[in-house]
Order: structure tokens, then C-alpha cells, then sequence
């Protein structure tokens, strides 16, 4: 059996958003064992757990028809990081999330890539809200979270990081993409 997965390419000025390719795990491996640099992630114990969770992130995009894309660096071709709308079973609703990798930081790939993966989940698979589900004392993500107009709606119990911090991001209304939300907190109280 062989499973084909329609995963779009998104572009934008410097990146590439492509589906996972197996030469993608090294990179991702070595972010999801370094406990510095993905605590706010989820780090993995071991390359066998990390395997896991690429397999769990391409399983992710054939149940729900999206997931995590691999960003790539366009002038050079390497993958830089992930970002994408992550859903698993336990999570409260679908959120936008991204991680960079090592090197890759300090560049704005995480907003420029999140940015992208944003409108697309508006404009091609019509969701009318995304969260982003933050570890508190993450302050970097919750200064994109910011950055990209969401902002803090409440906290919640995530099944995998323990209390986490619900940033709620604007509506595609809101940001002109023509949805009928106005992307407004009192939208989902």
C-alpha cells in the first residue's frame, strides 16, 4: 500500500513551506532531542521517539489534511524549521504553531513562515480562528504570538506540556482575508 498525501507548497519571499521528506528528520531529530532548544516544544527522550513524532506529523497530515510543514531556507535548501496548523487528539481546538532550528534564529523565519501557514489555513481551508498553545516563560514565542496579532485568551491543561498559555490569533476578517470573523476576543468567550 502506498499512501499519497496532497500537502501544498507555500511560498513566500525567502521560504519555502513543503511537506515532510525523510532527509527532513535529521534536522527535526536534532531539535527535538536538544532539551535547550524544544523544552517549549516537547522534547524527545531518544532518535527512536523522535522518529515517532516525525511519523506522528506526516500521520497528522493524513487525518486531517493538514499539519506541519517543513520550512526550508529557499538561497540554500536546507530545512530551517517547522511550522503549521497542529491538531492532535486532546488538543482544544487547532493551533498554529513553529519551532527554528539552530542557526536558523534571529532571521524572522518563524514569523514570516507562521504568517504564511496562517493564511493559508483562512483562505484554502476556510478555518475562521487558530490558537497558539504556549508553555509558560516561553517569553520568545509569546513575543510572535504578539507579533502576529494574537493575544492571551486563557490557560488550559495540555494533555502532552502540562498548564499551557492559549494566545488567540485575529480572524481572517480581521486581517482581509474575507471571512466573516472579526477576529475579536469576544468572538470566543
Amino acid at each position: 500500500m502506498t499512501l499519497s498525501l496532497d500537502i501544498p507548497q507555500l511560498d513566500t519571499d525567502r521560504l519555502l513551506l513543503r511537506g515532510p521528506e525523510p532527509e527532513d528528520f535529521e534536522p527535526l531529530c536534532g531539535f527535538l532531542l536538544d532539551p535547550t532548544r524544544s523544552w517549549g516544544f516537547g522534547t524527545e527522550a531518544n532518535r527512536g521517539r523522535a522518529w515517532r513524532w516525525f511519523a506522528l506529523s506526516i500521520g497528522h497530515w493524513a487525518l486531517h489534511g493538514y499539519g506541519y510543514f517543513t520550512i526550508e531556507w529557499k538561497e540554500t535548501g536546507e530545512p530551517c524549521g517547522i511550522t503549521g496548523i497542529w491538531n492532535p487528539e486532546g488538543w482544544p481546538e487547532p493551533e498554529l504553531g513553529w519551532a527554528v532550528y539552530d542557526r536558523f534564529e534571529g532571521r524572522g523565519i518563524a514569523f514570516e513562515g507562521a504568517e504564511r501557514a496562517r493564511r493559508w489555513a483562512y483562505e484554502d481551508l476556510g478555518f475562521t480562528t487558530l490558537t497558539s498553545n504556549i508553555v509558560p516563560g516561553n517569553a520568545r514565542s509569546v513575543a510572535l504570538a504578539e507579533r502576529l496579532g494574537a493575544w492571551f485568551e486563557r490557560t488550559y491543561m495540555n494533555i502532552e506540556m502540562g498548564e499551557d498559555l492559549l494566545y488567540r490569533h485575529p480572524g481572517p476578517d480581521a486581517l482581509g482575508i474575507g471571512a466573516d470573523d472579526d477576529g475579536s476576543p469576544e468572538a470566543y468567550a
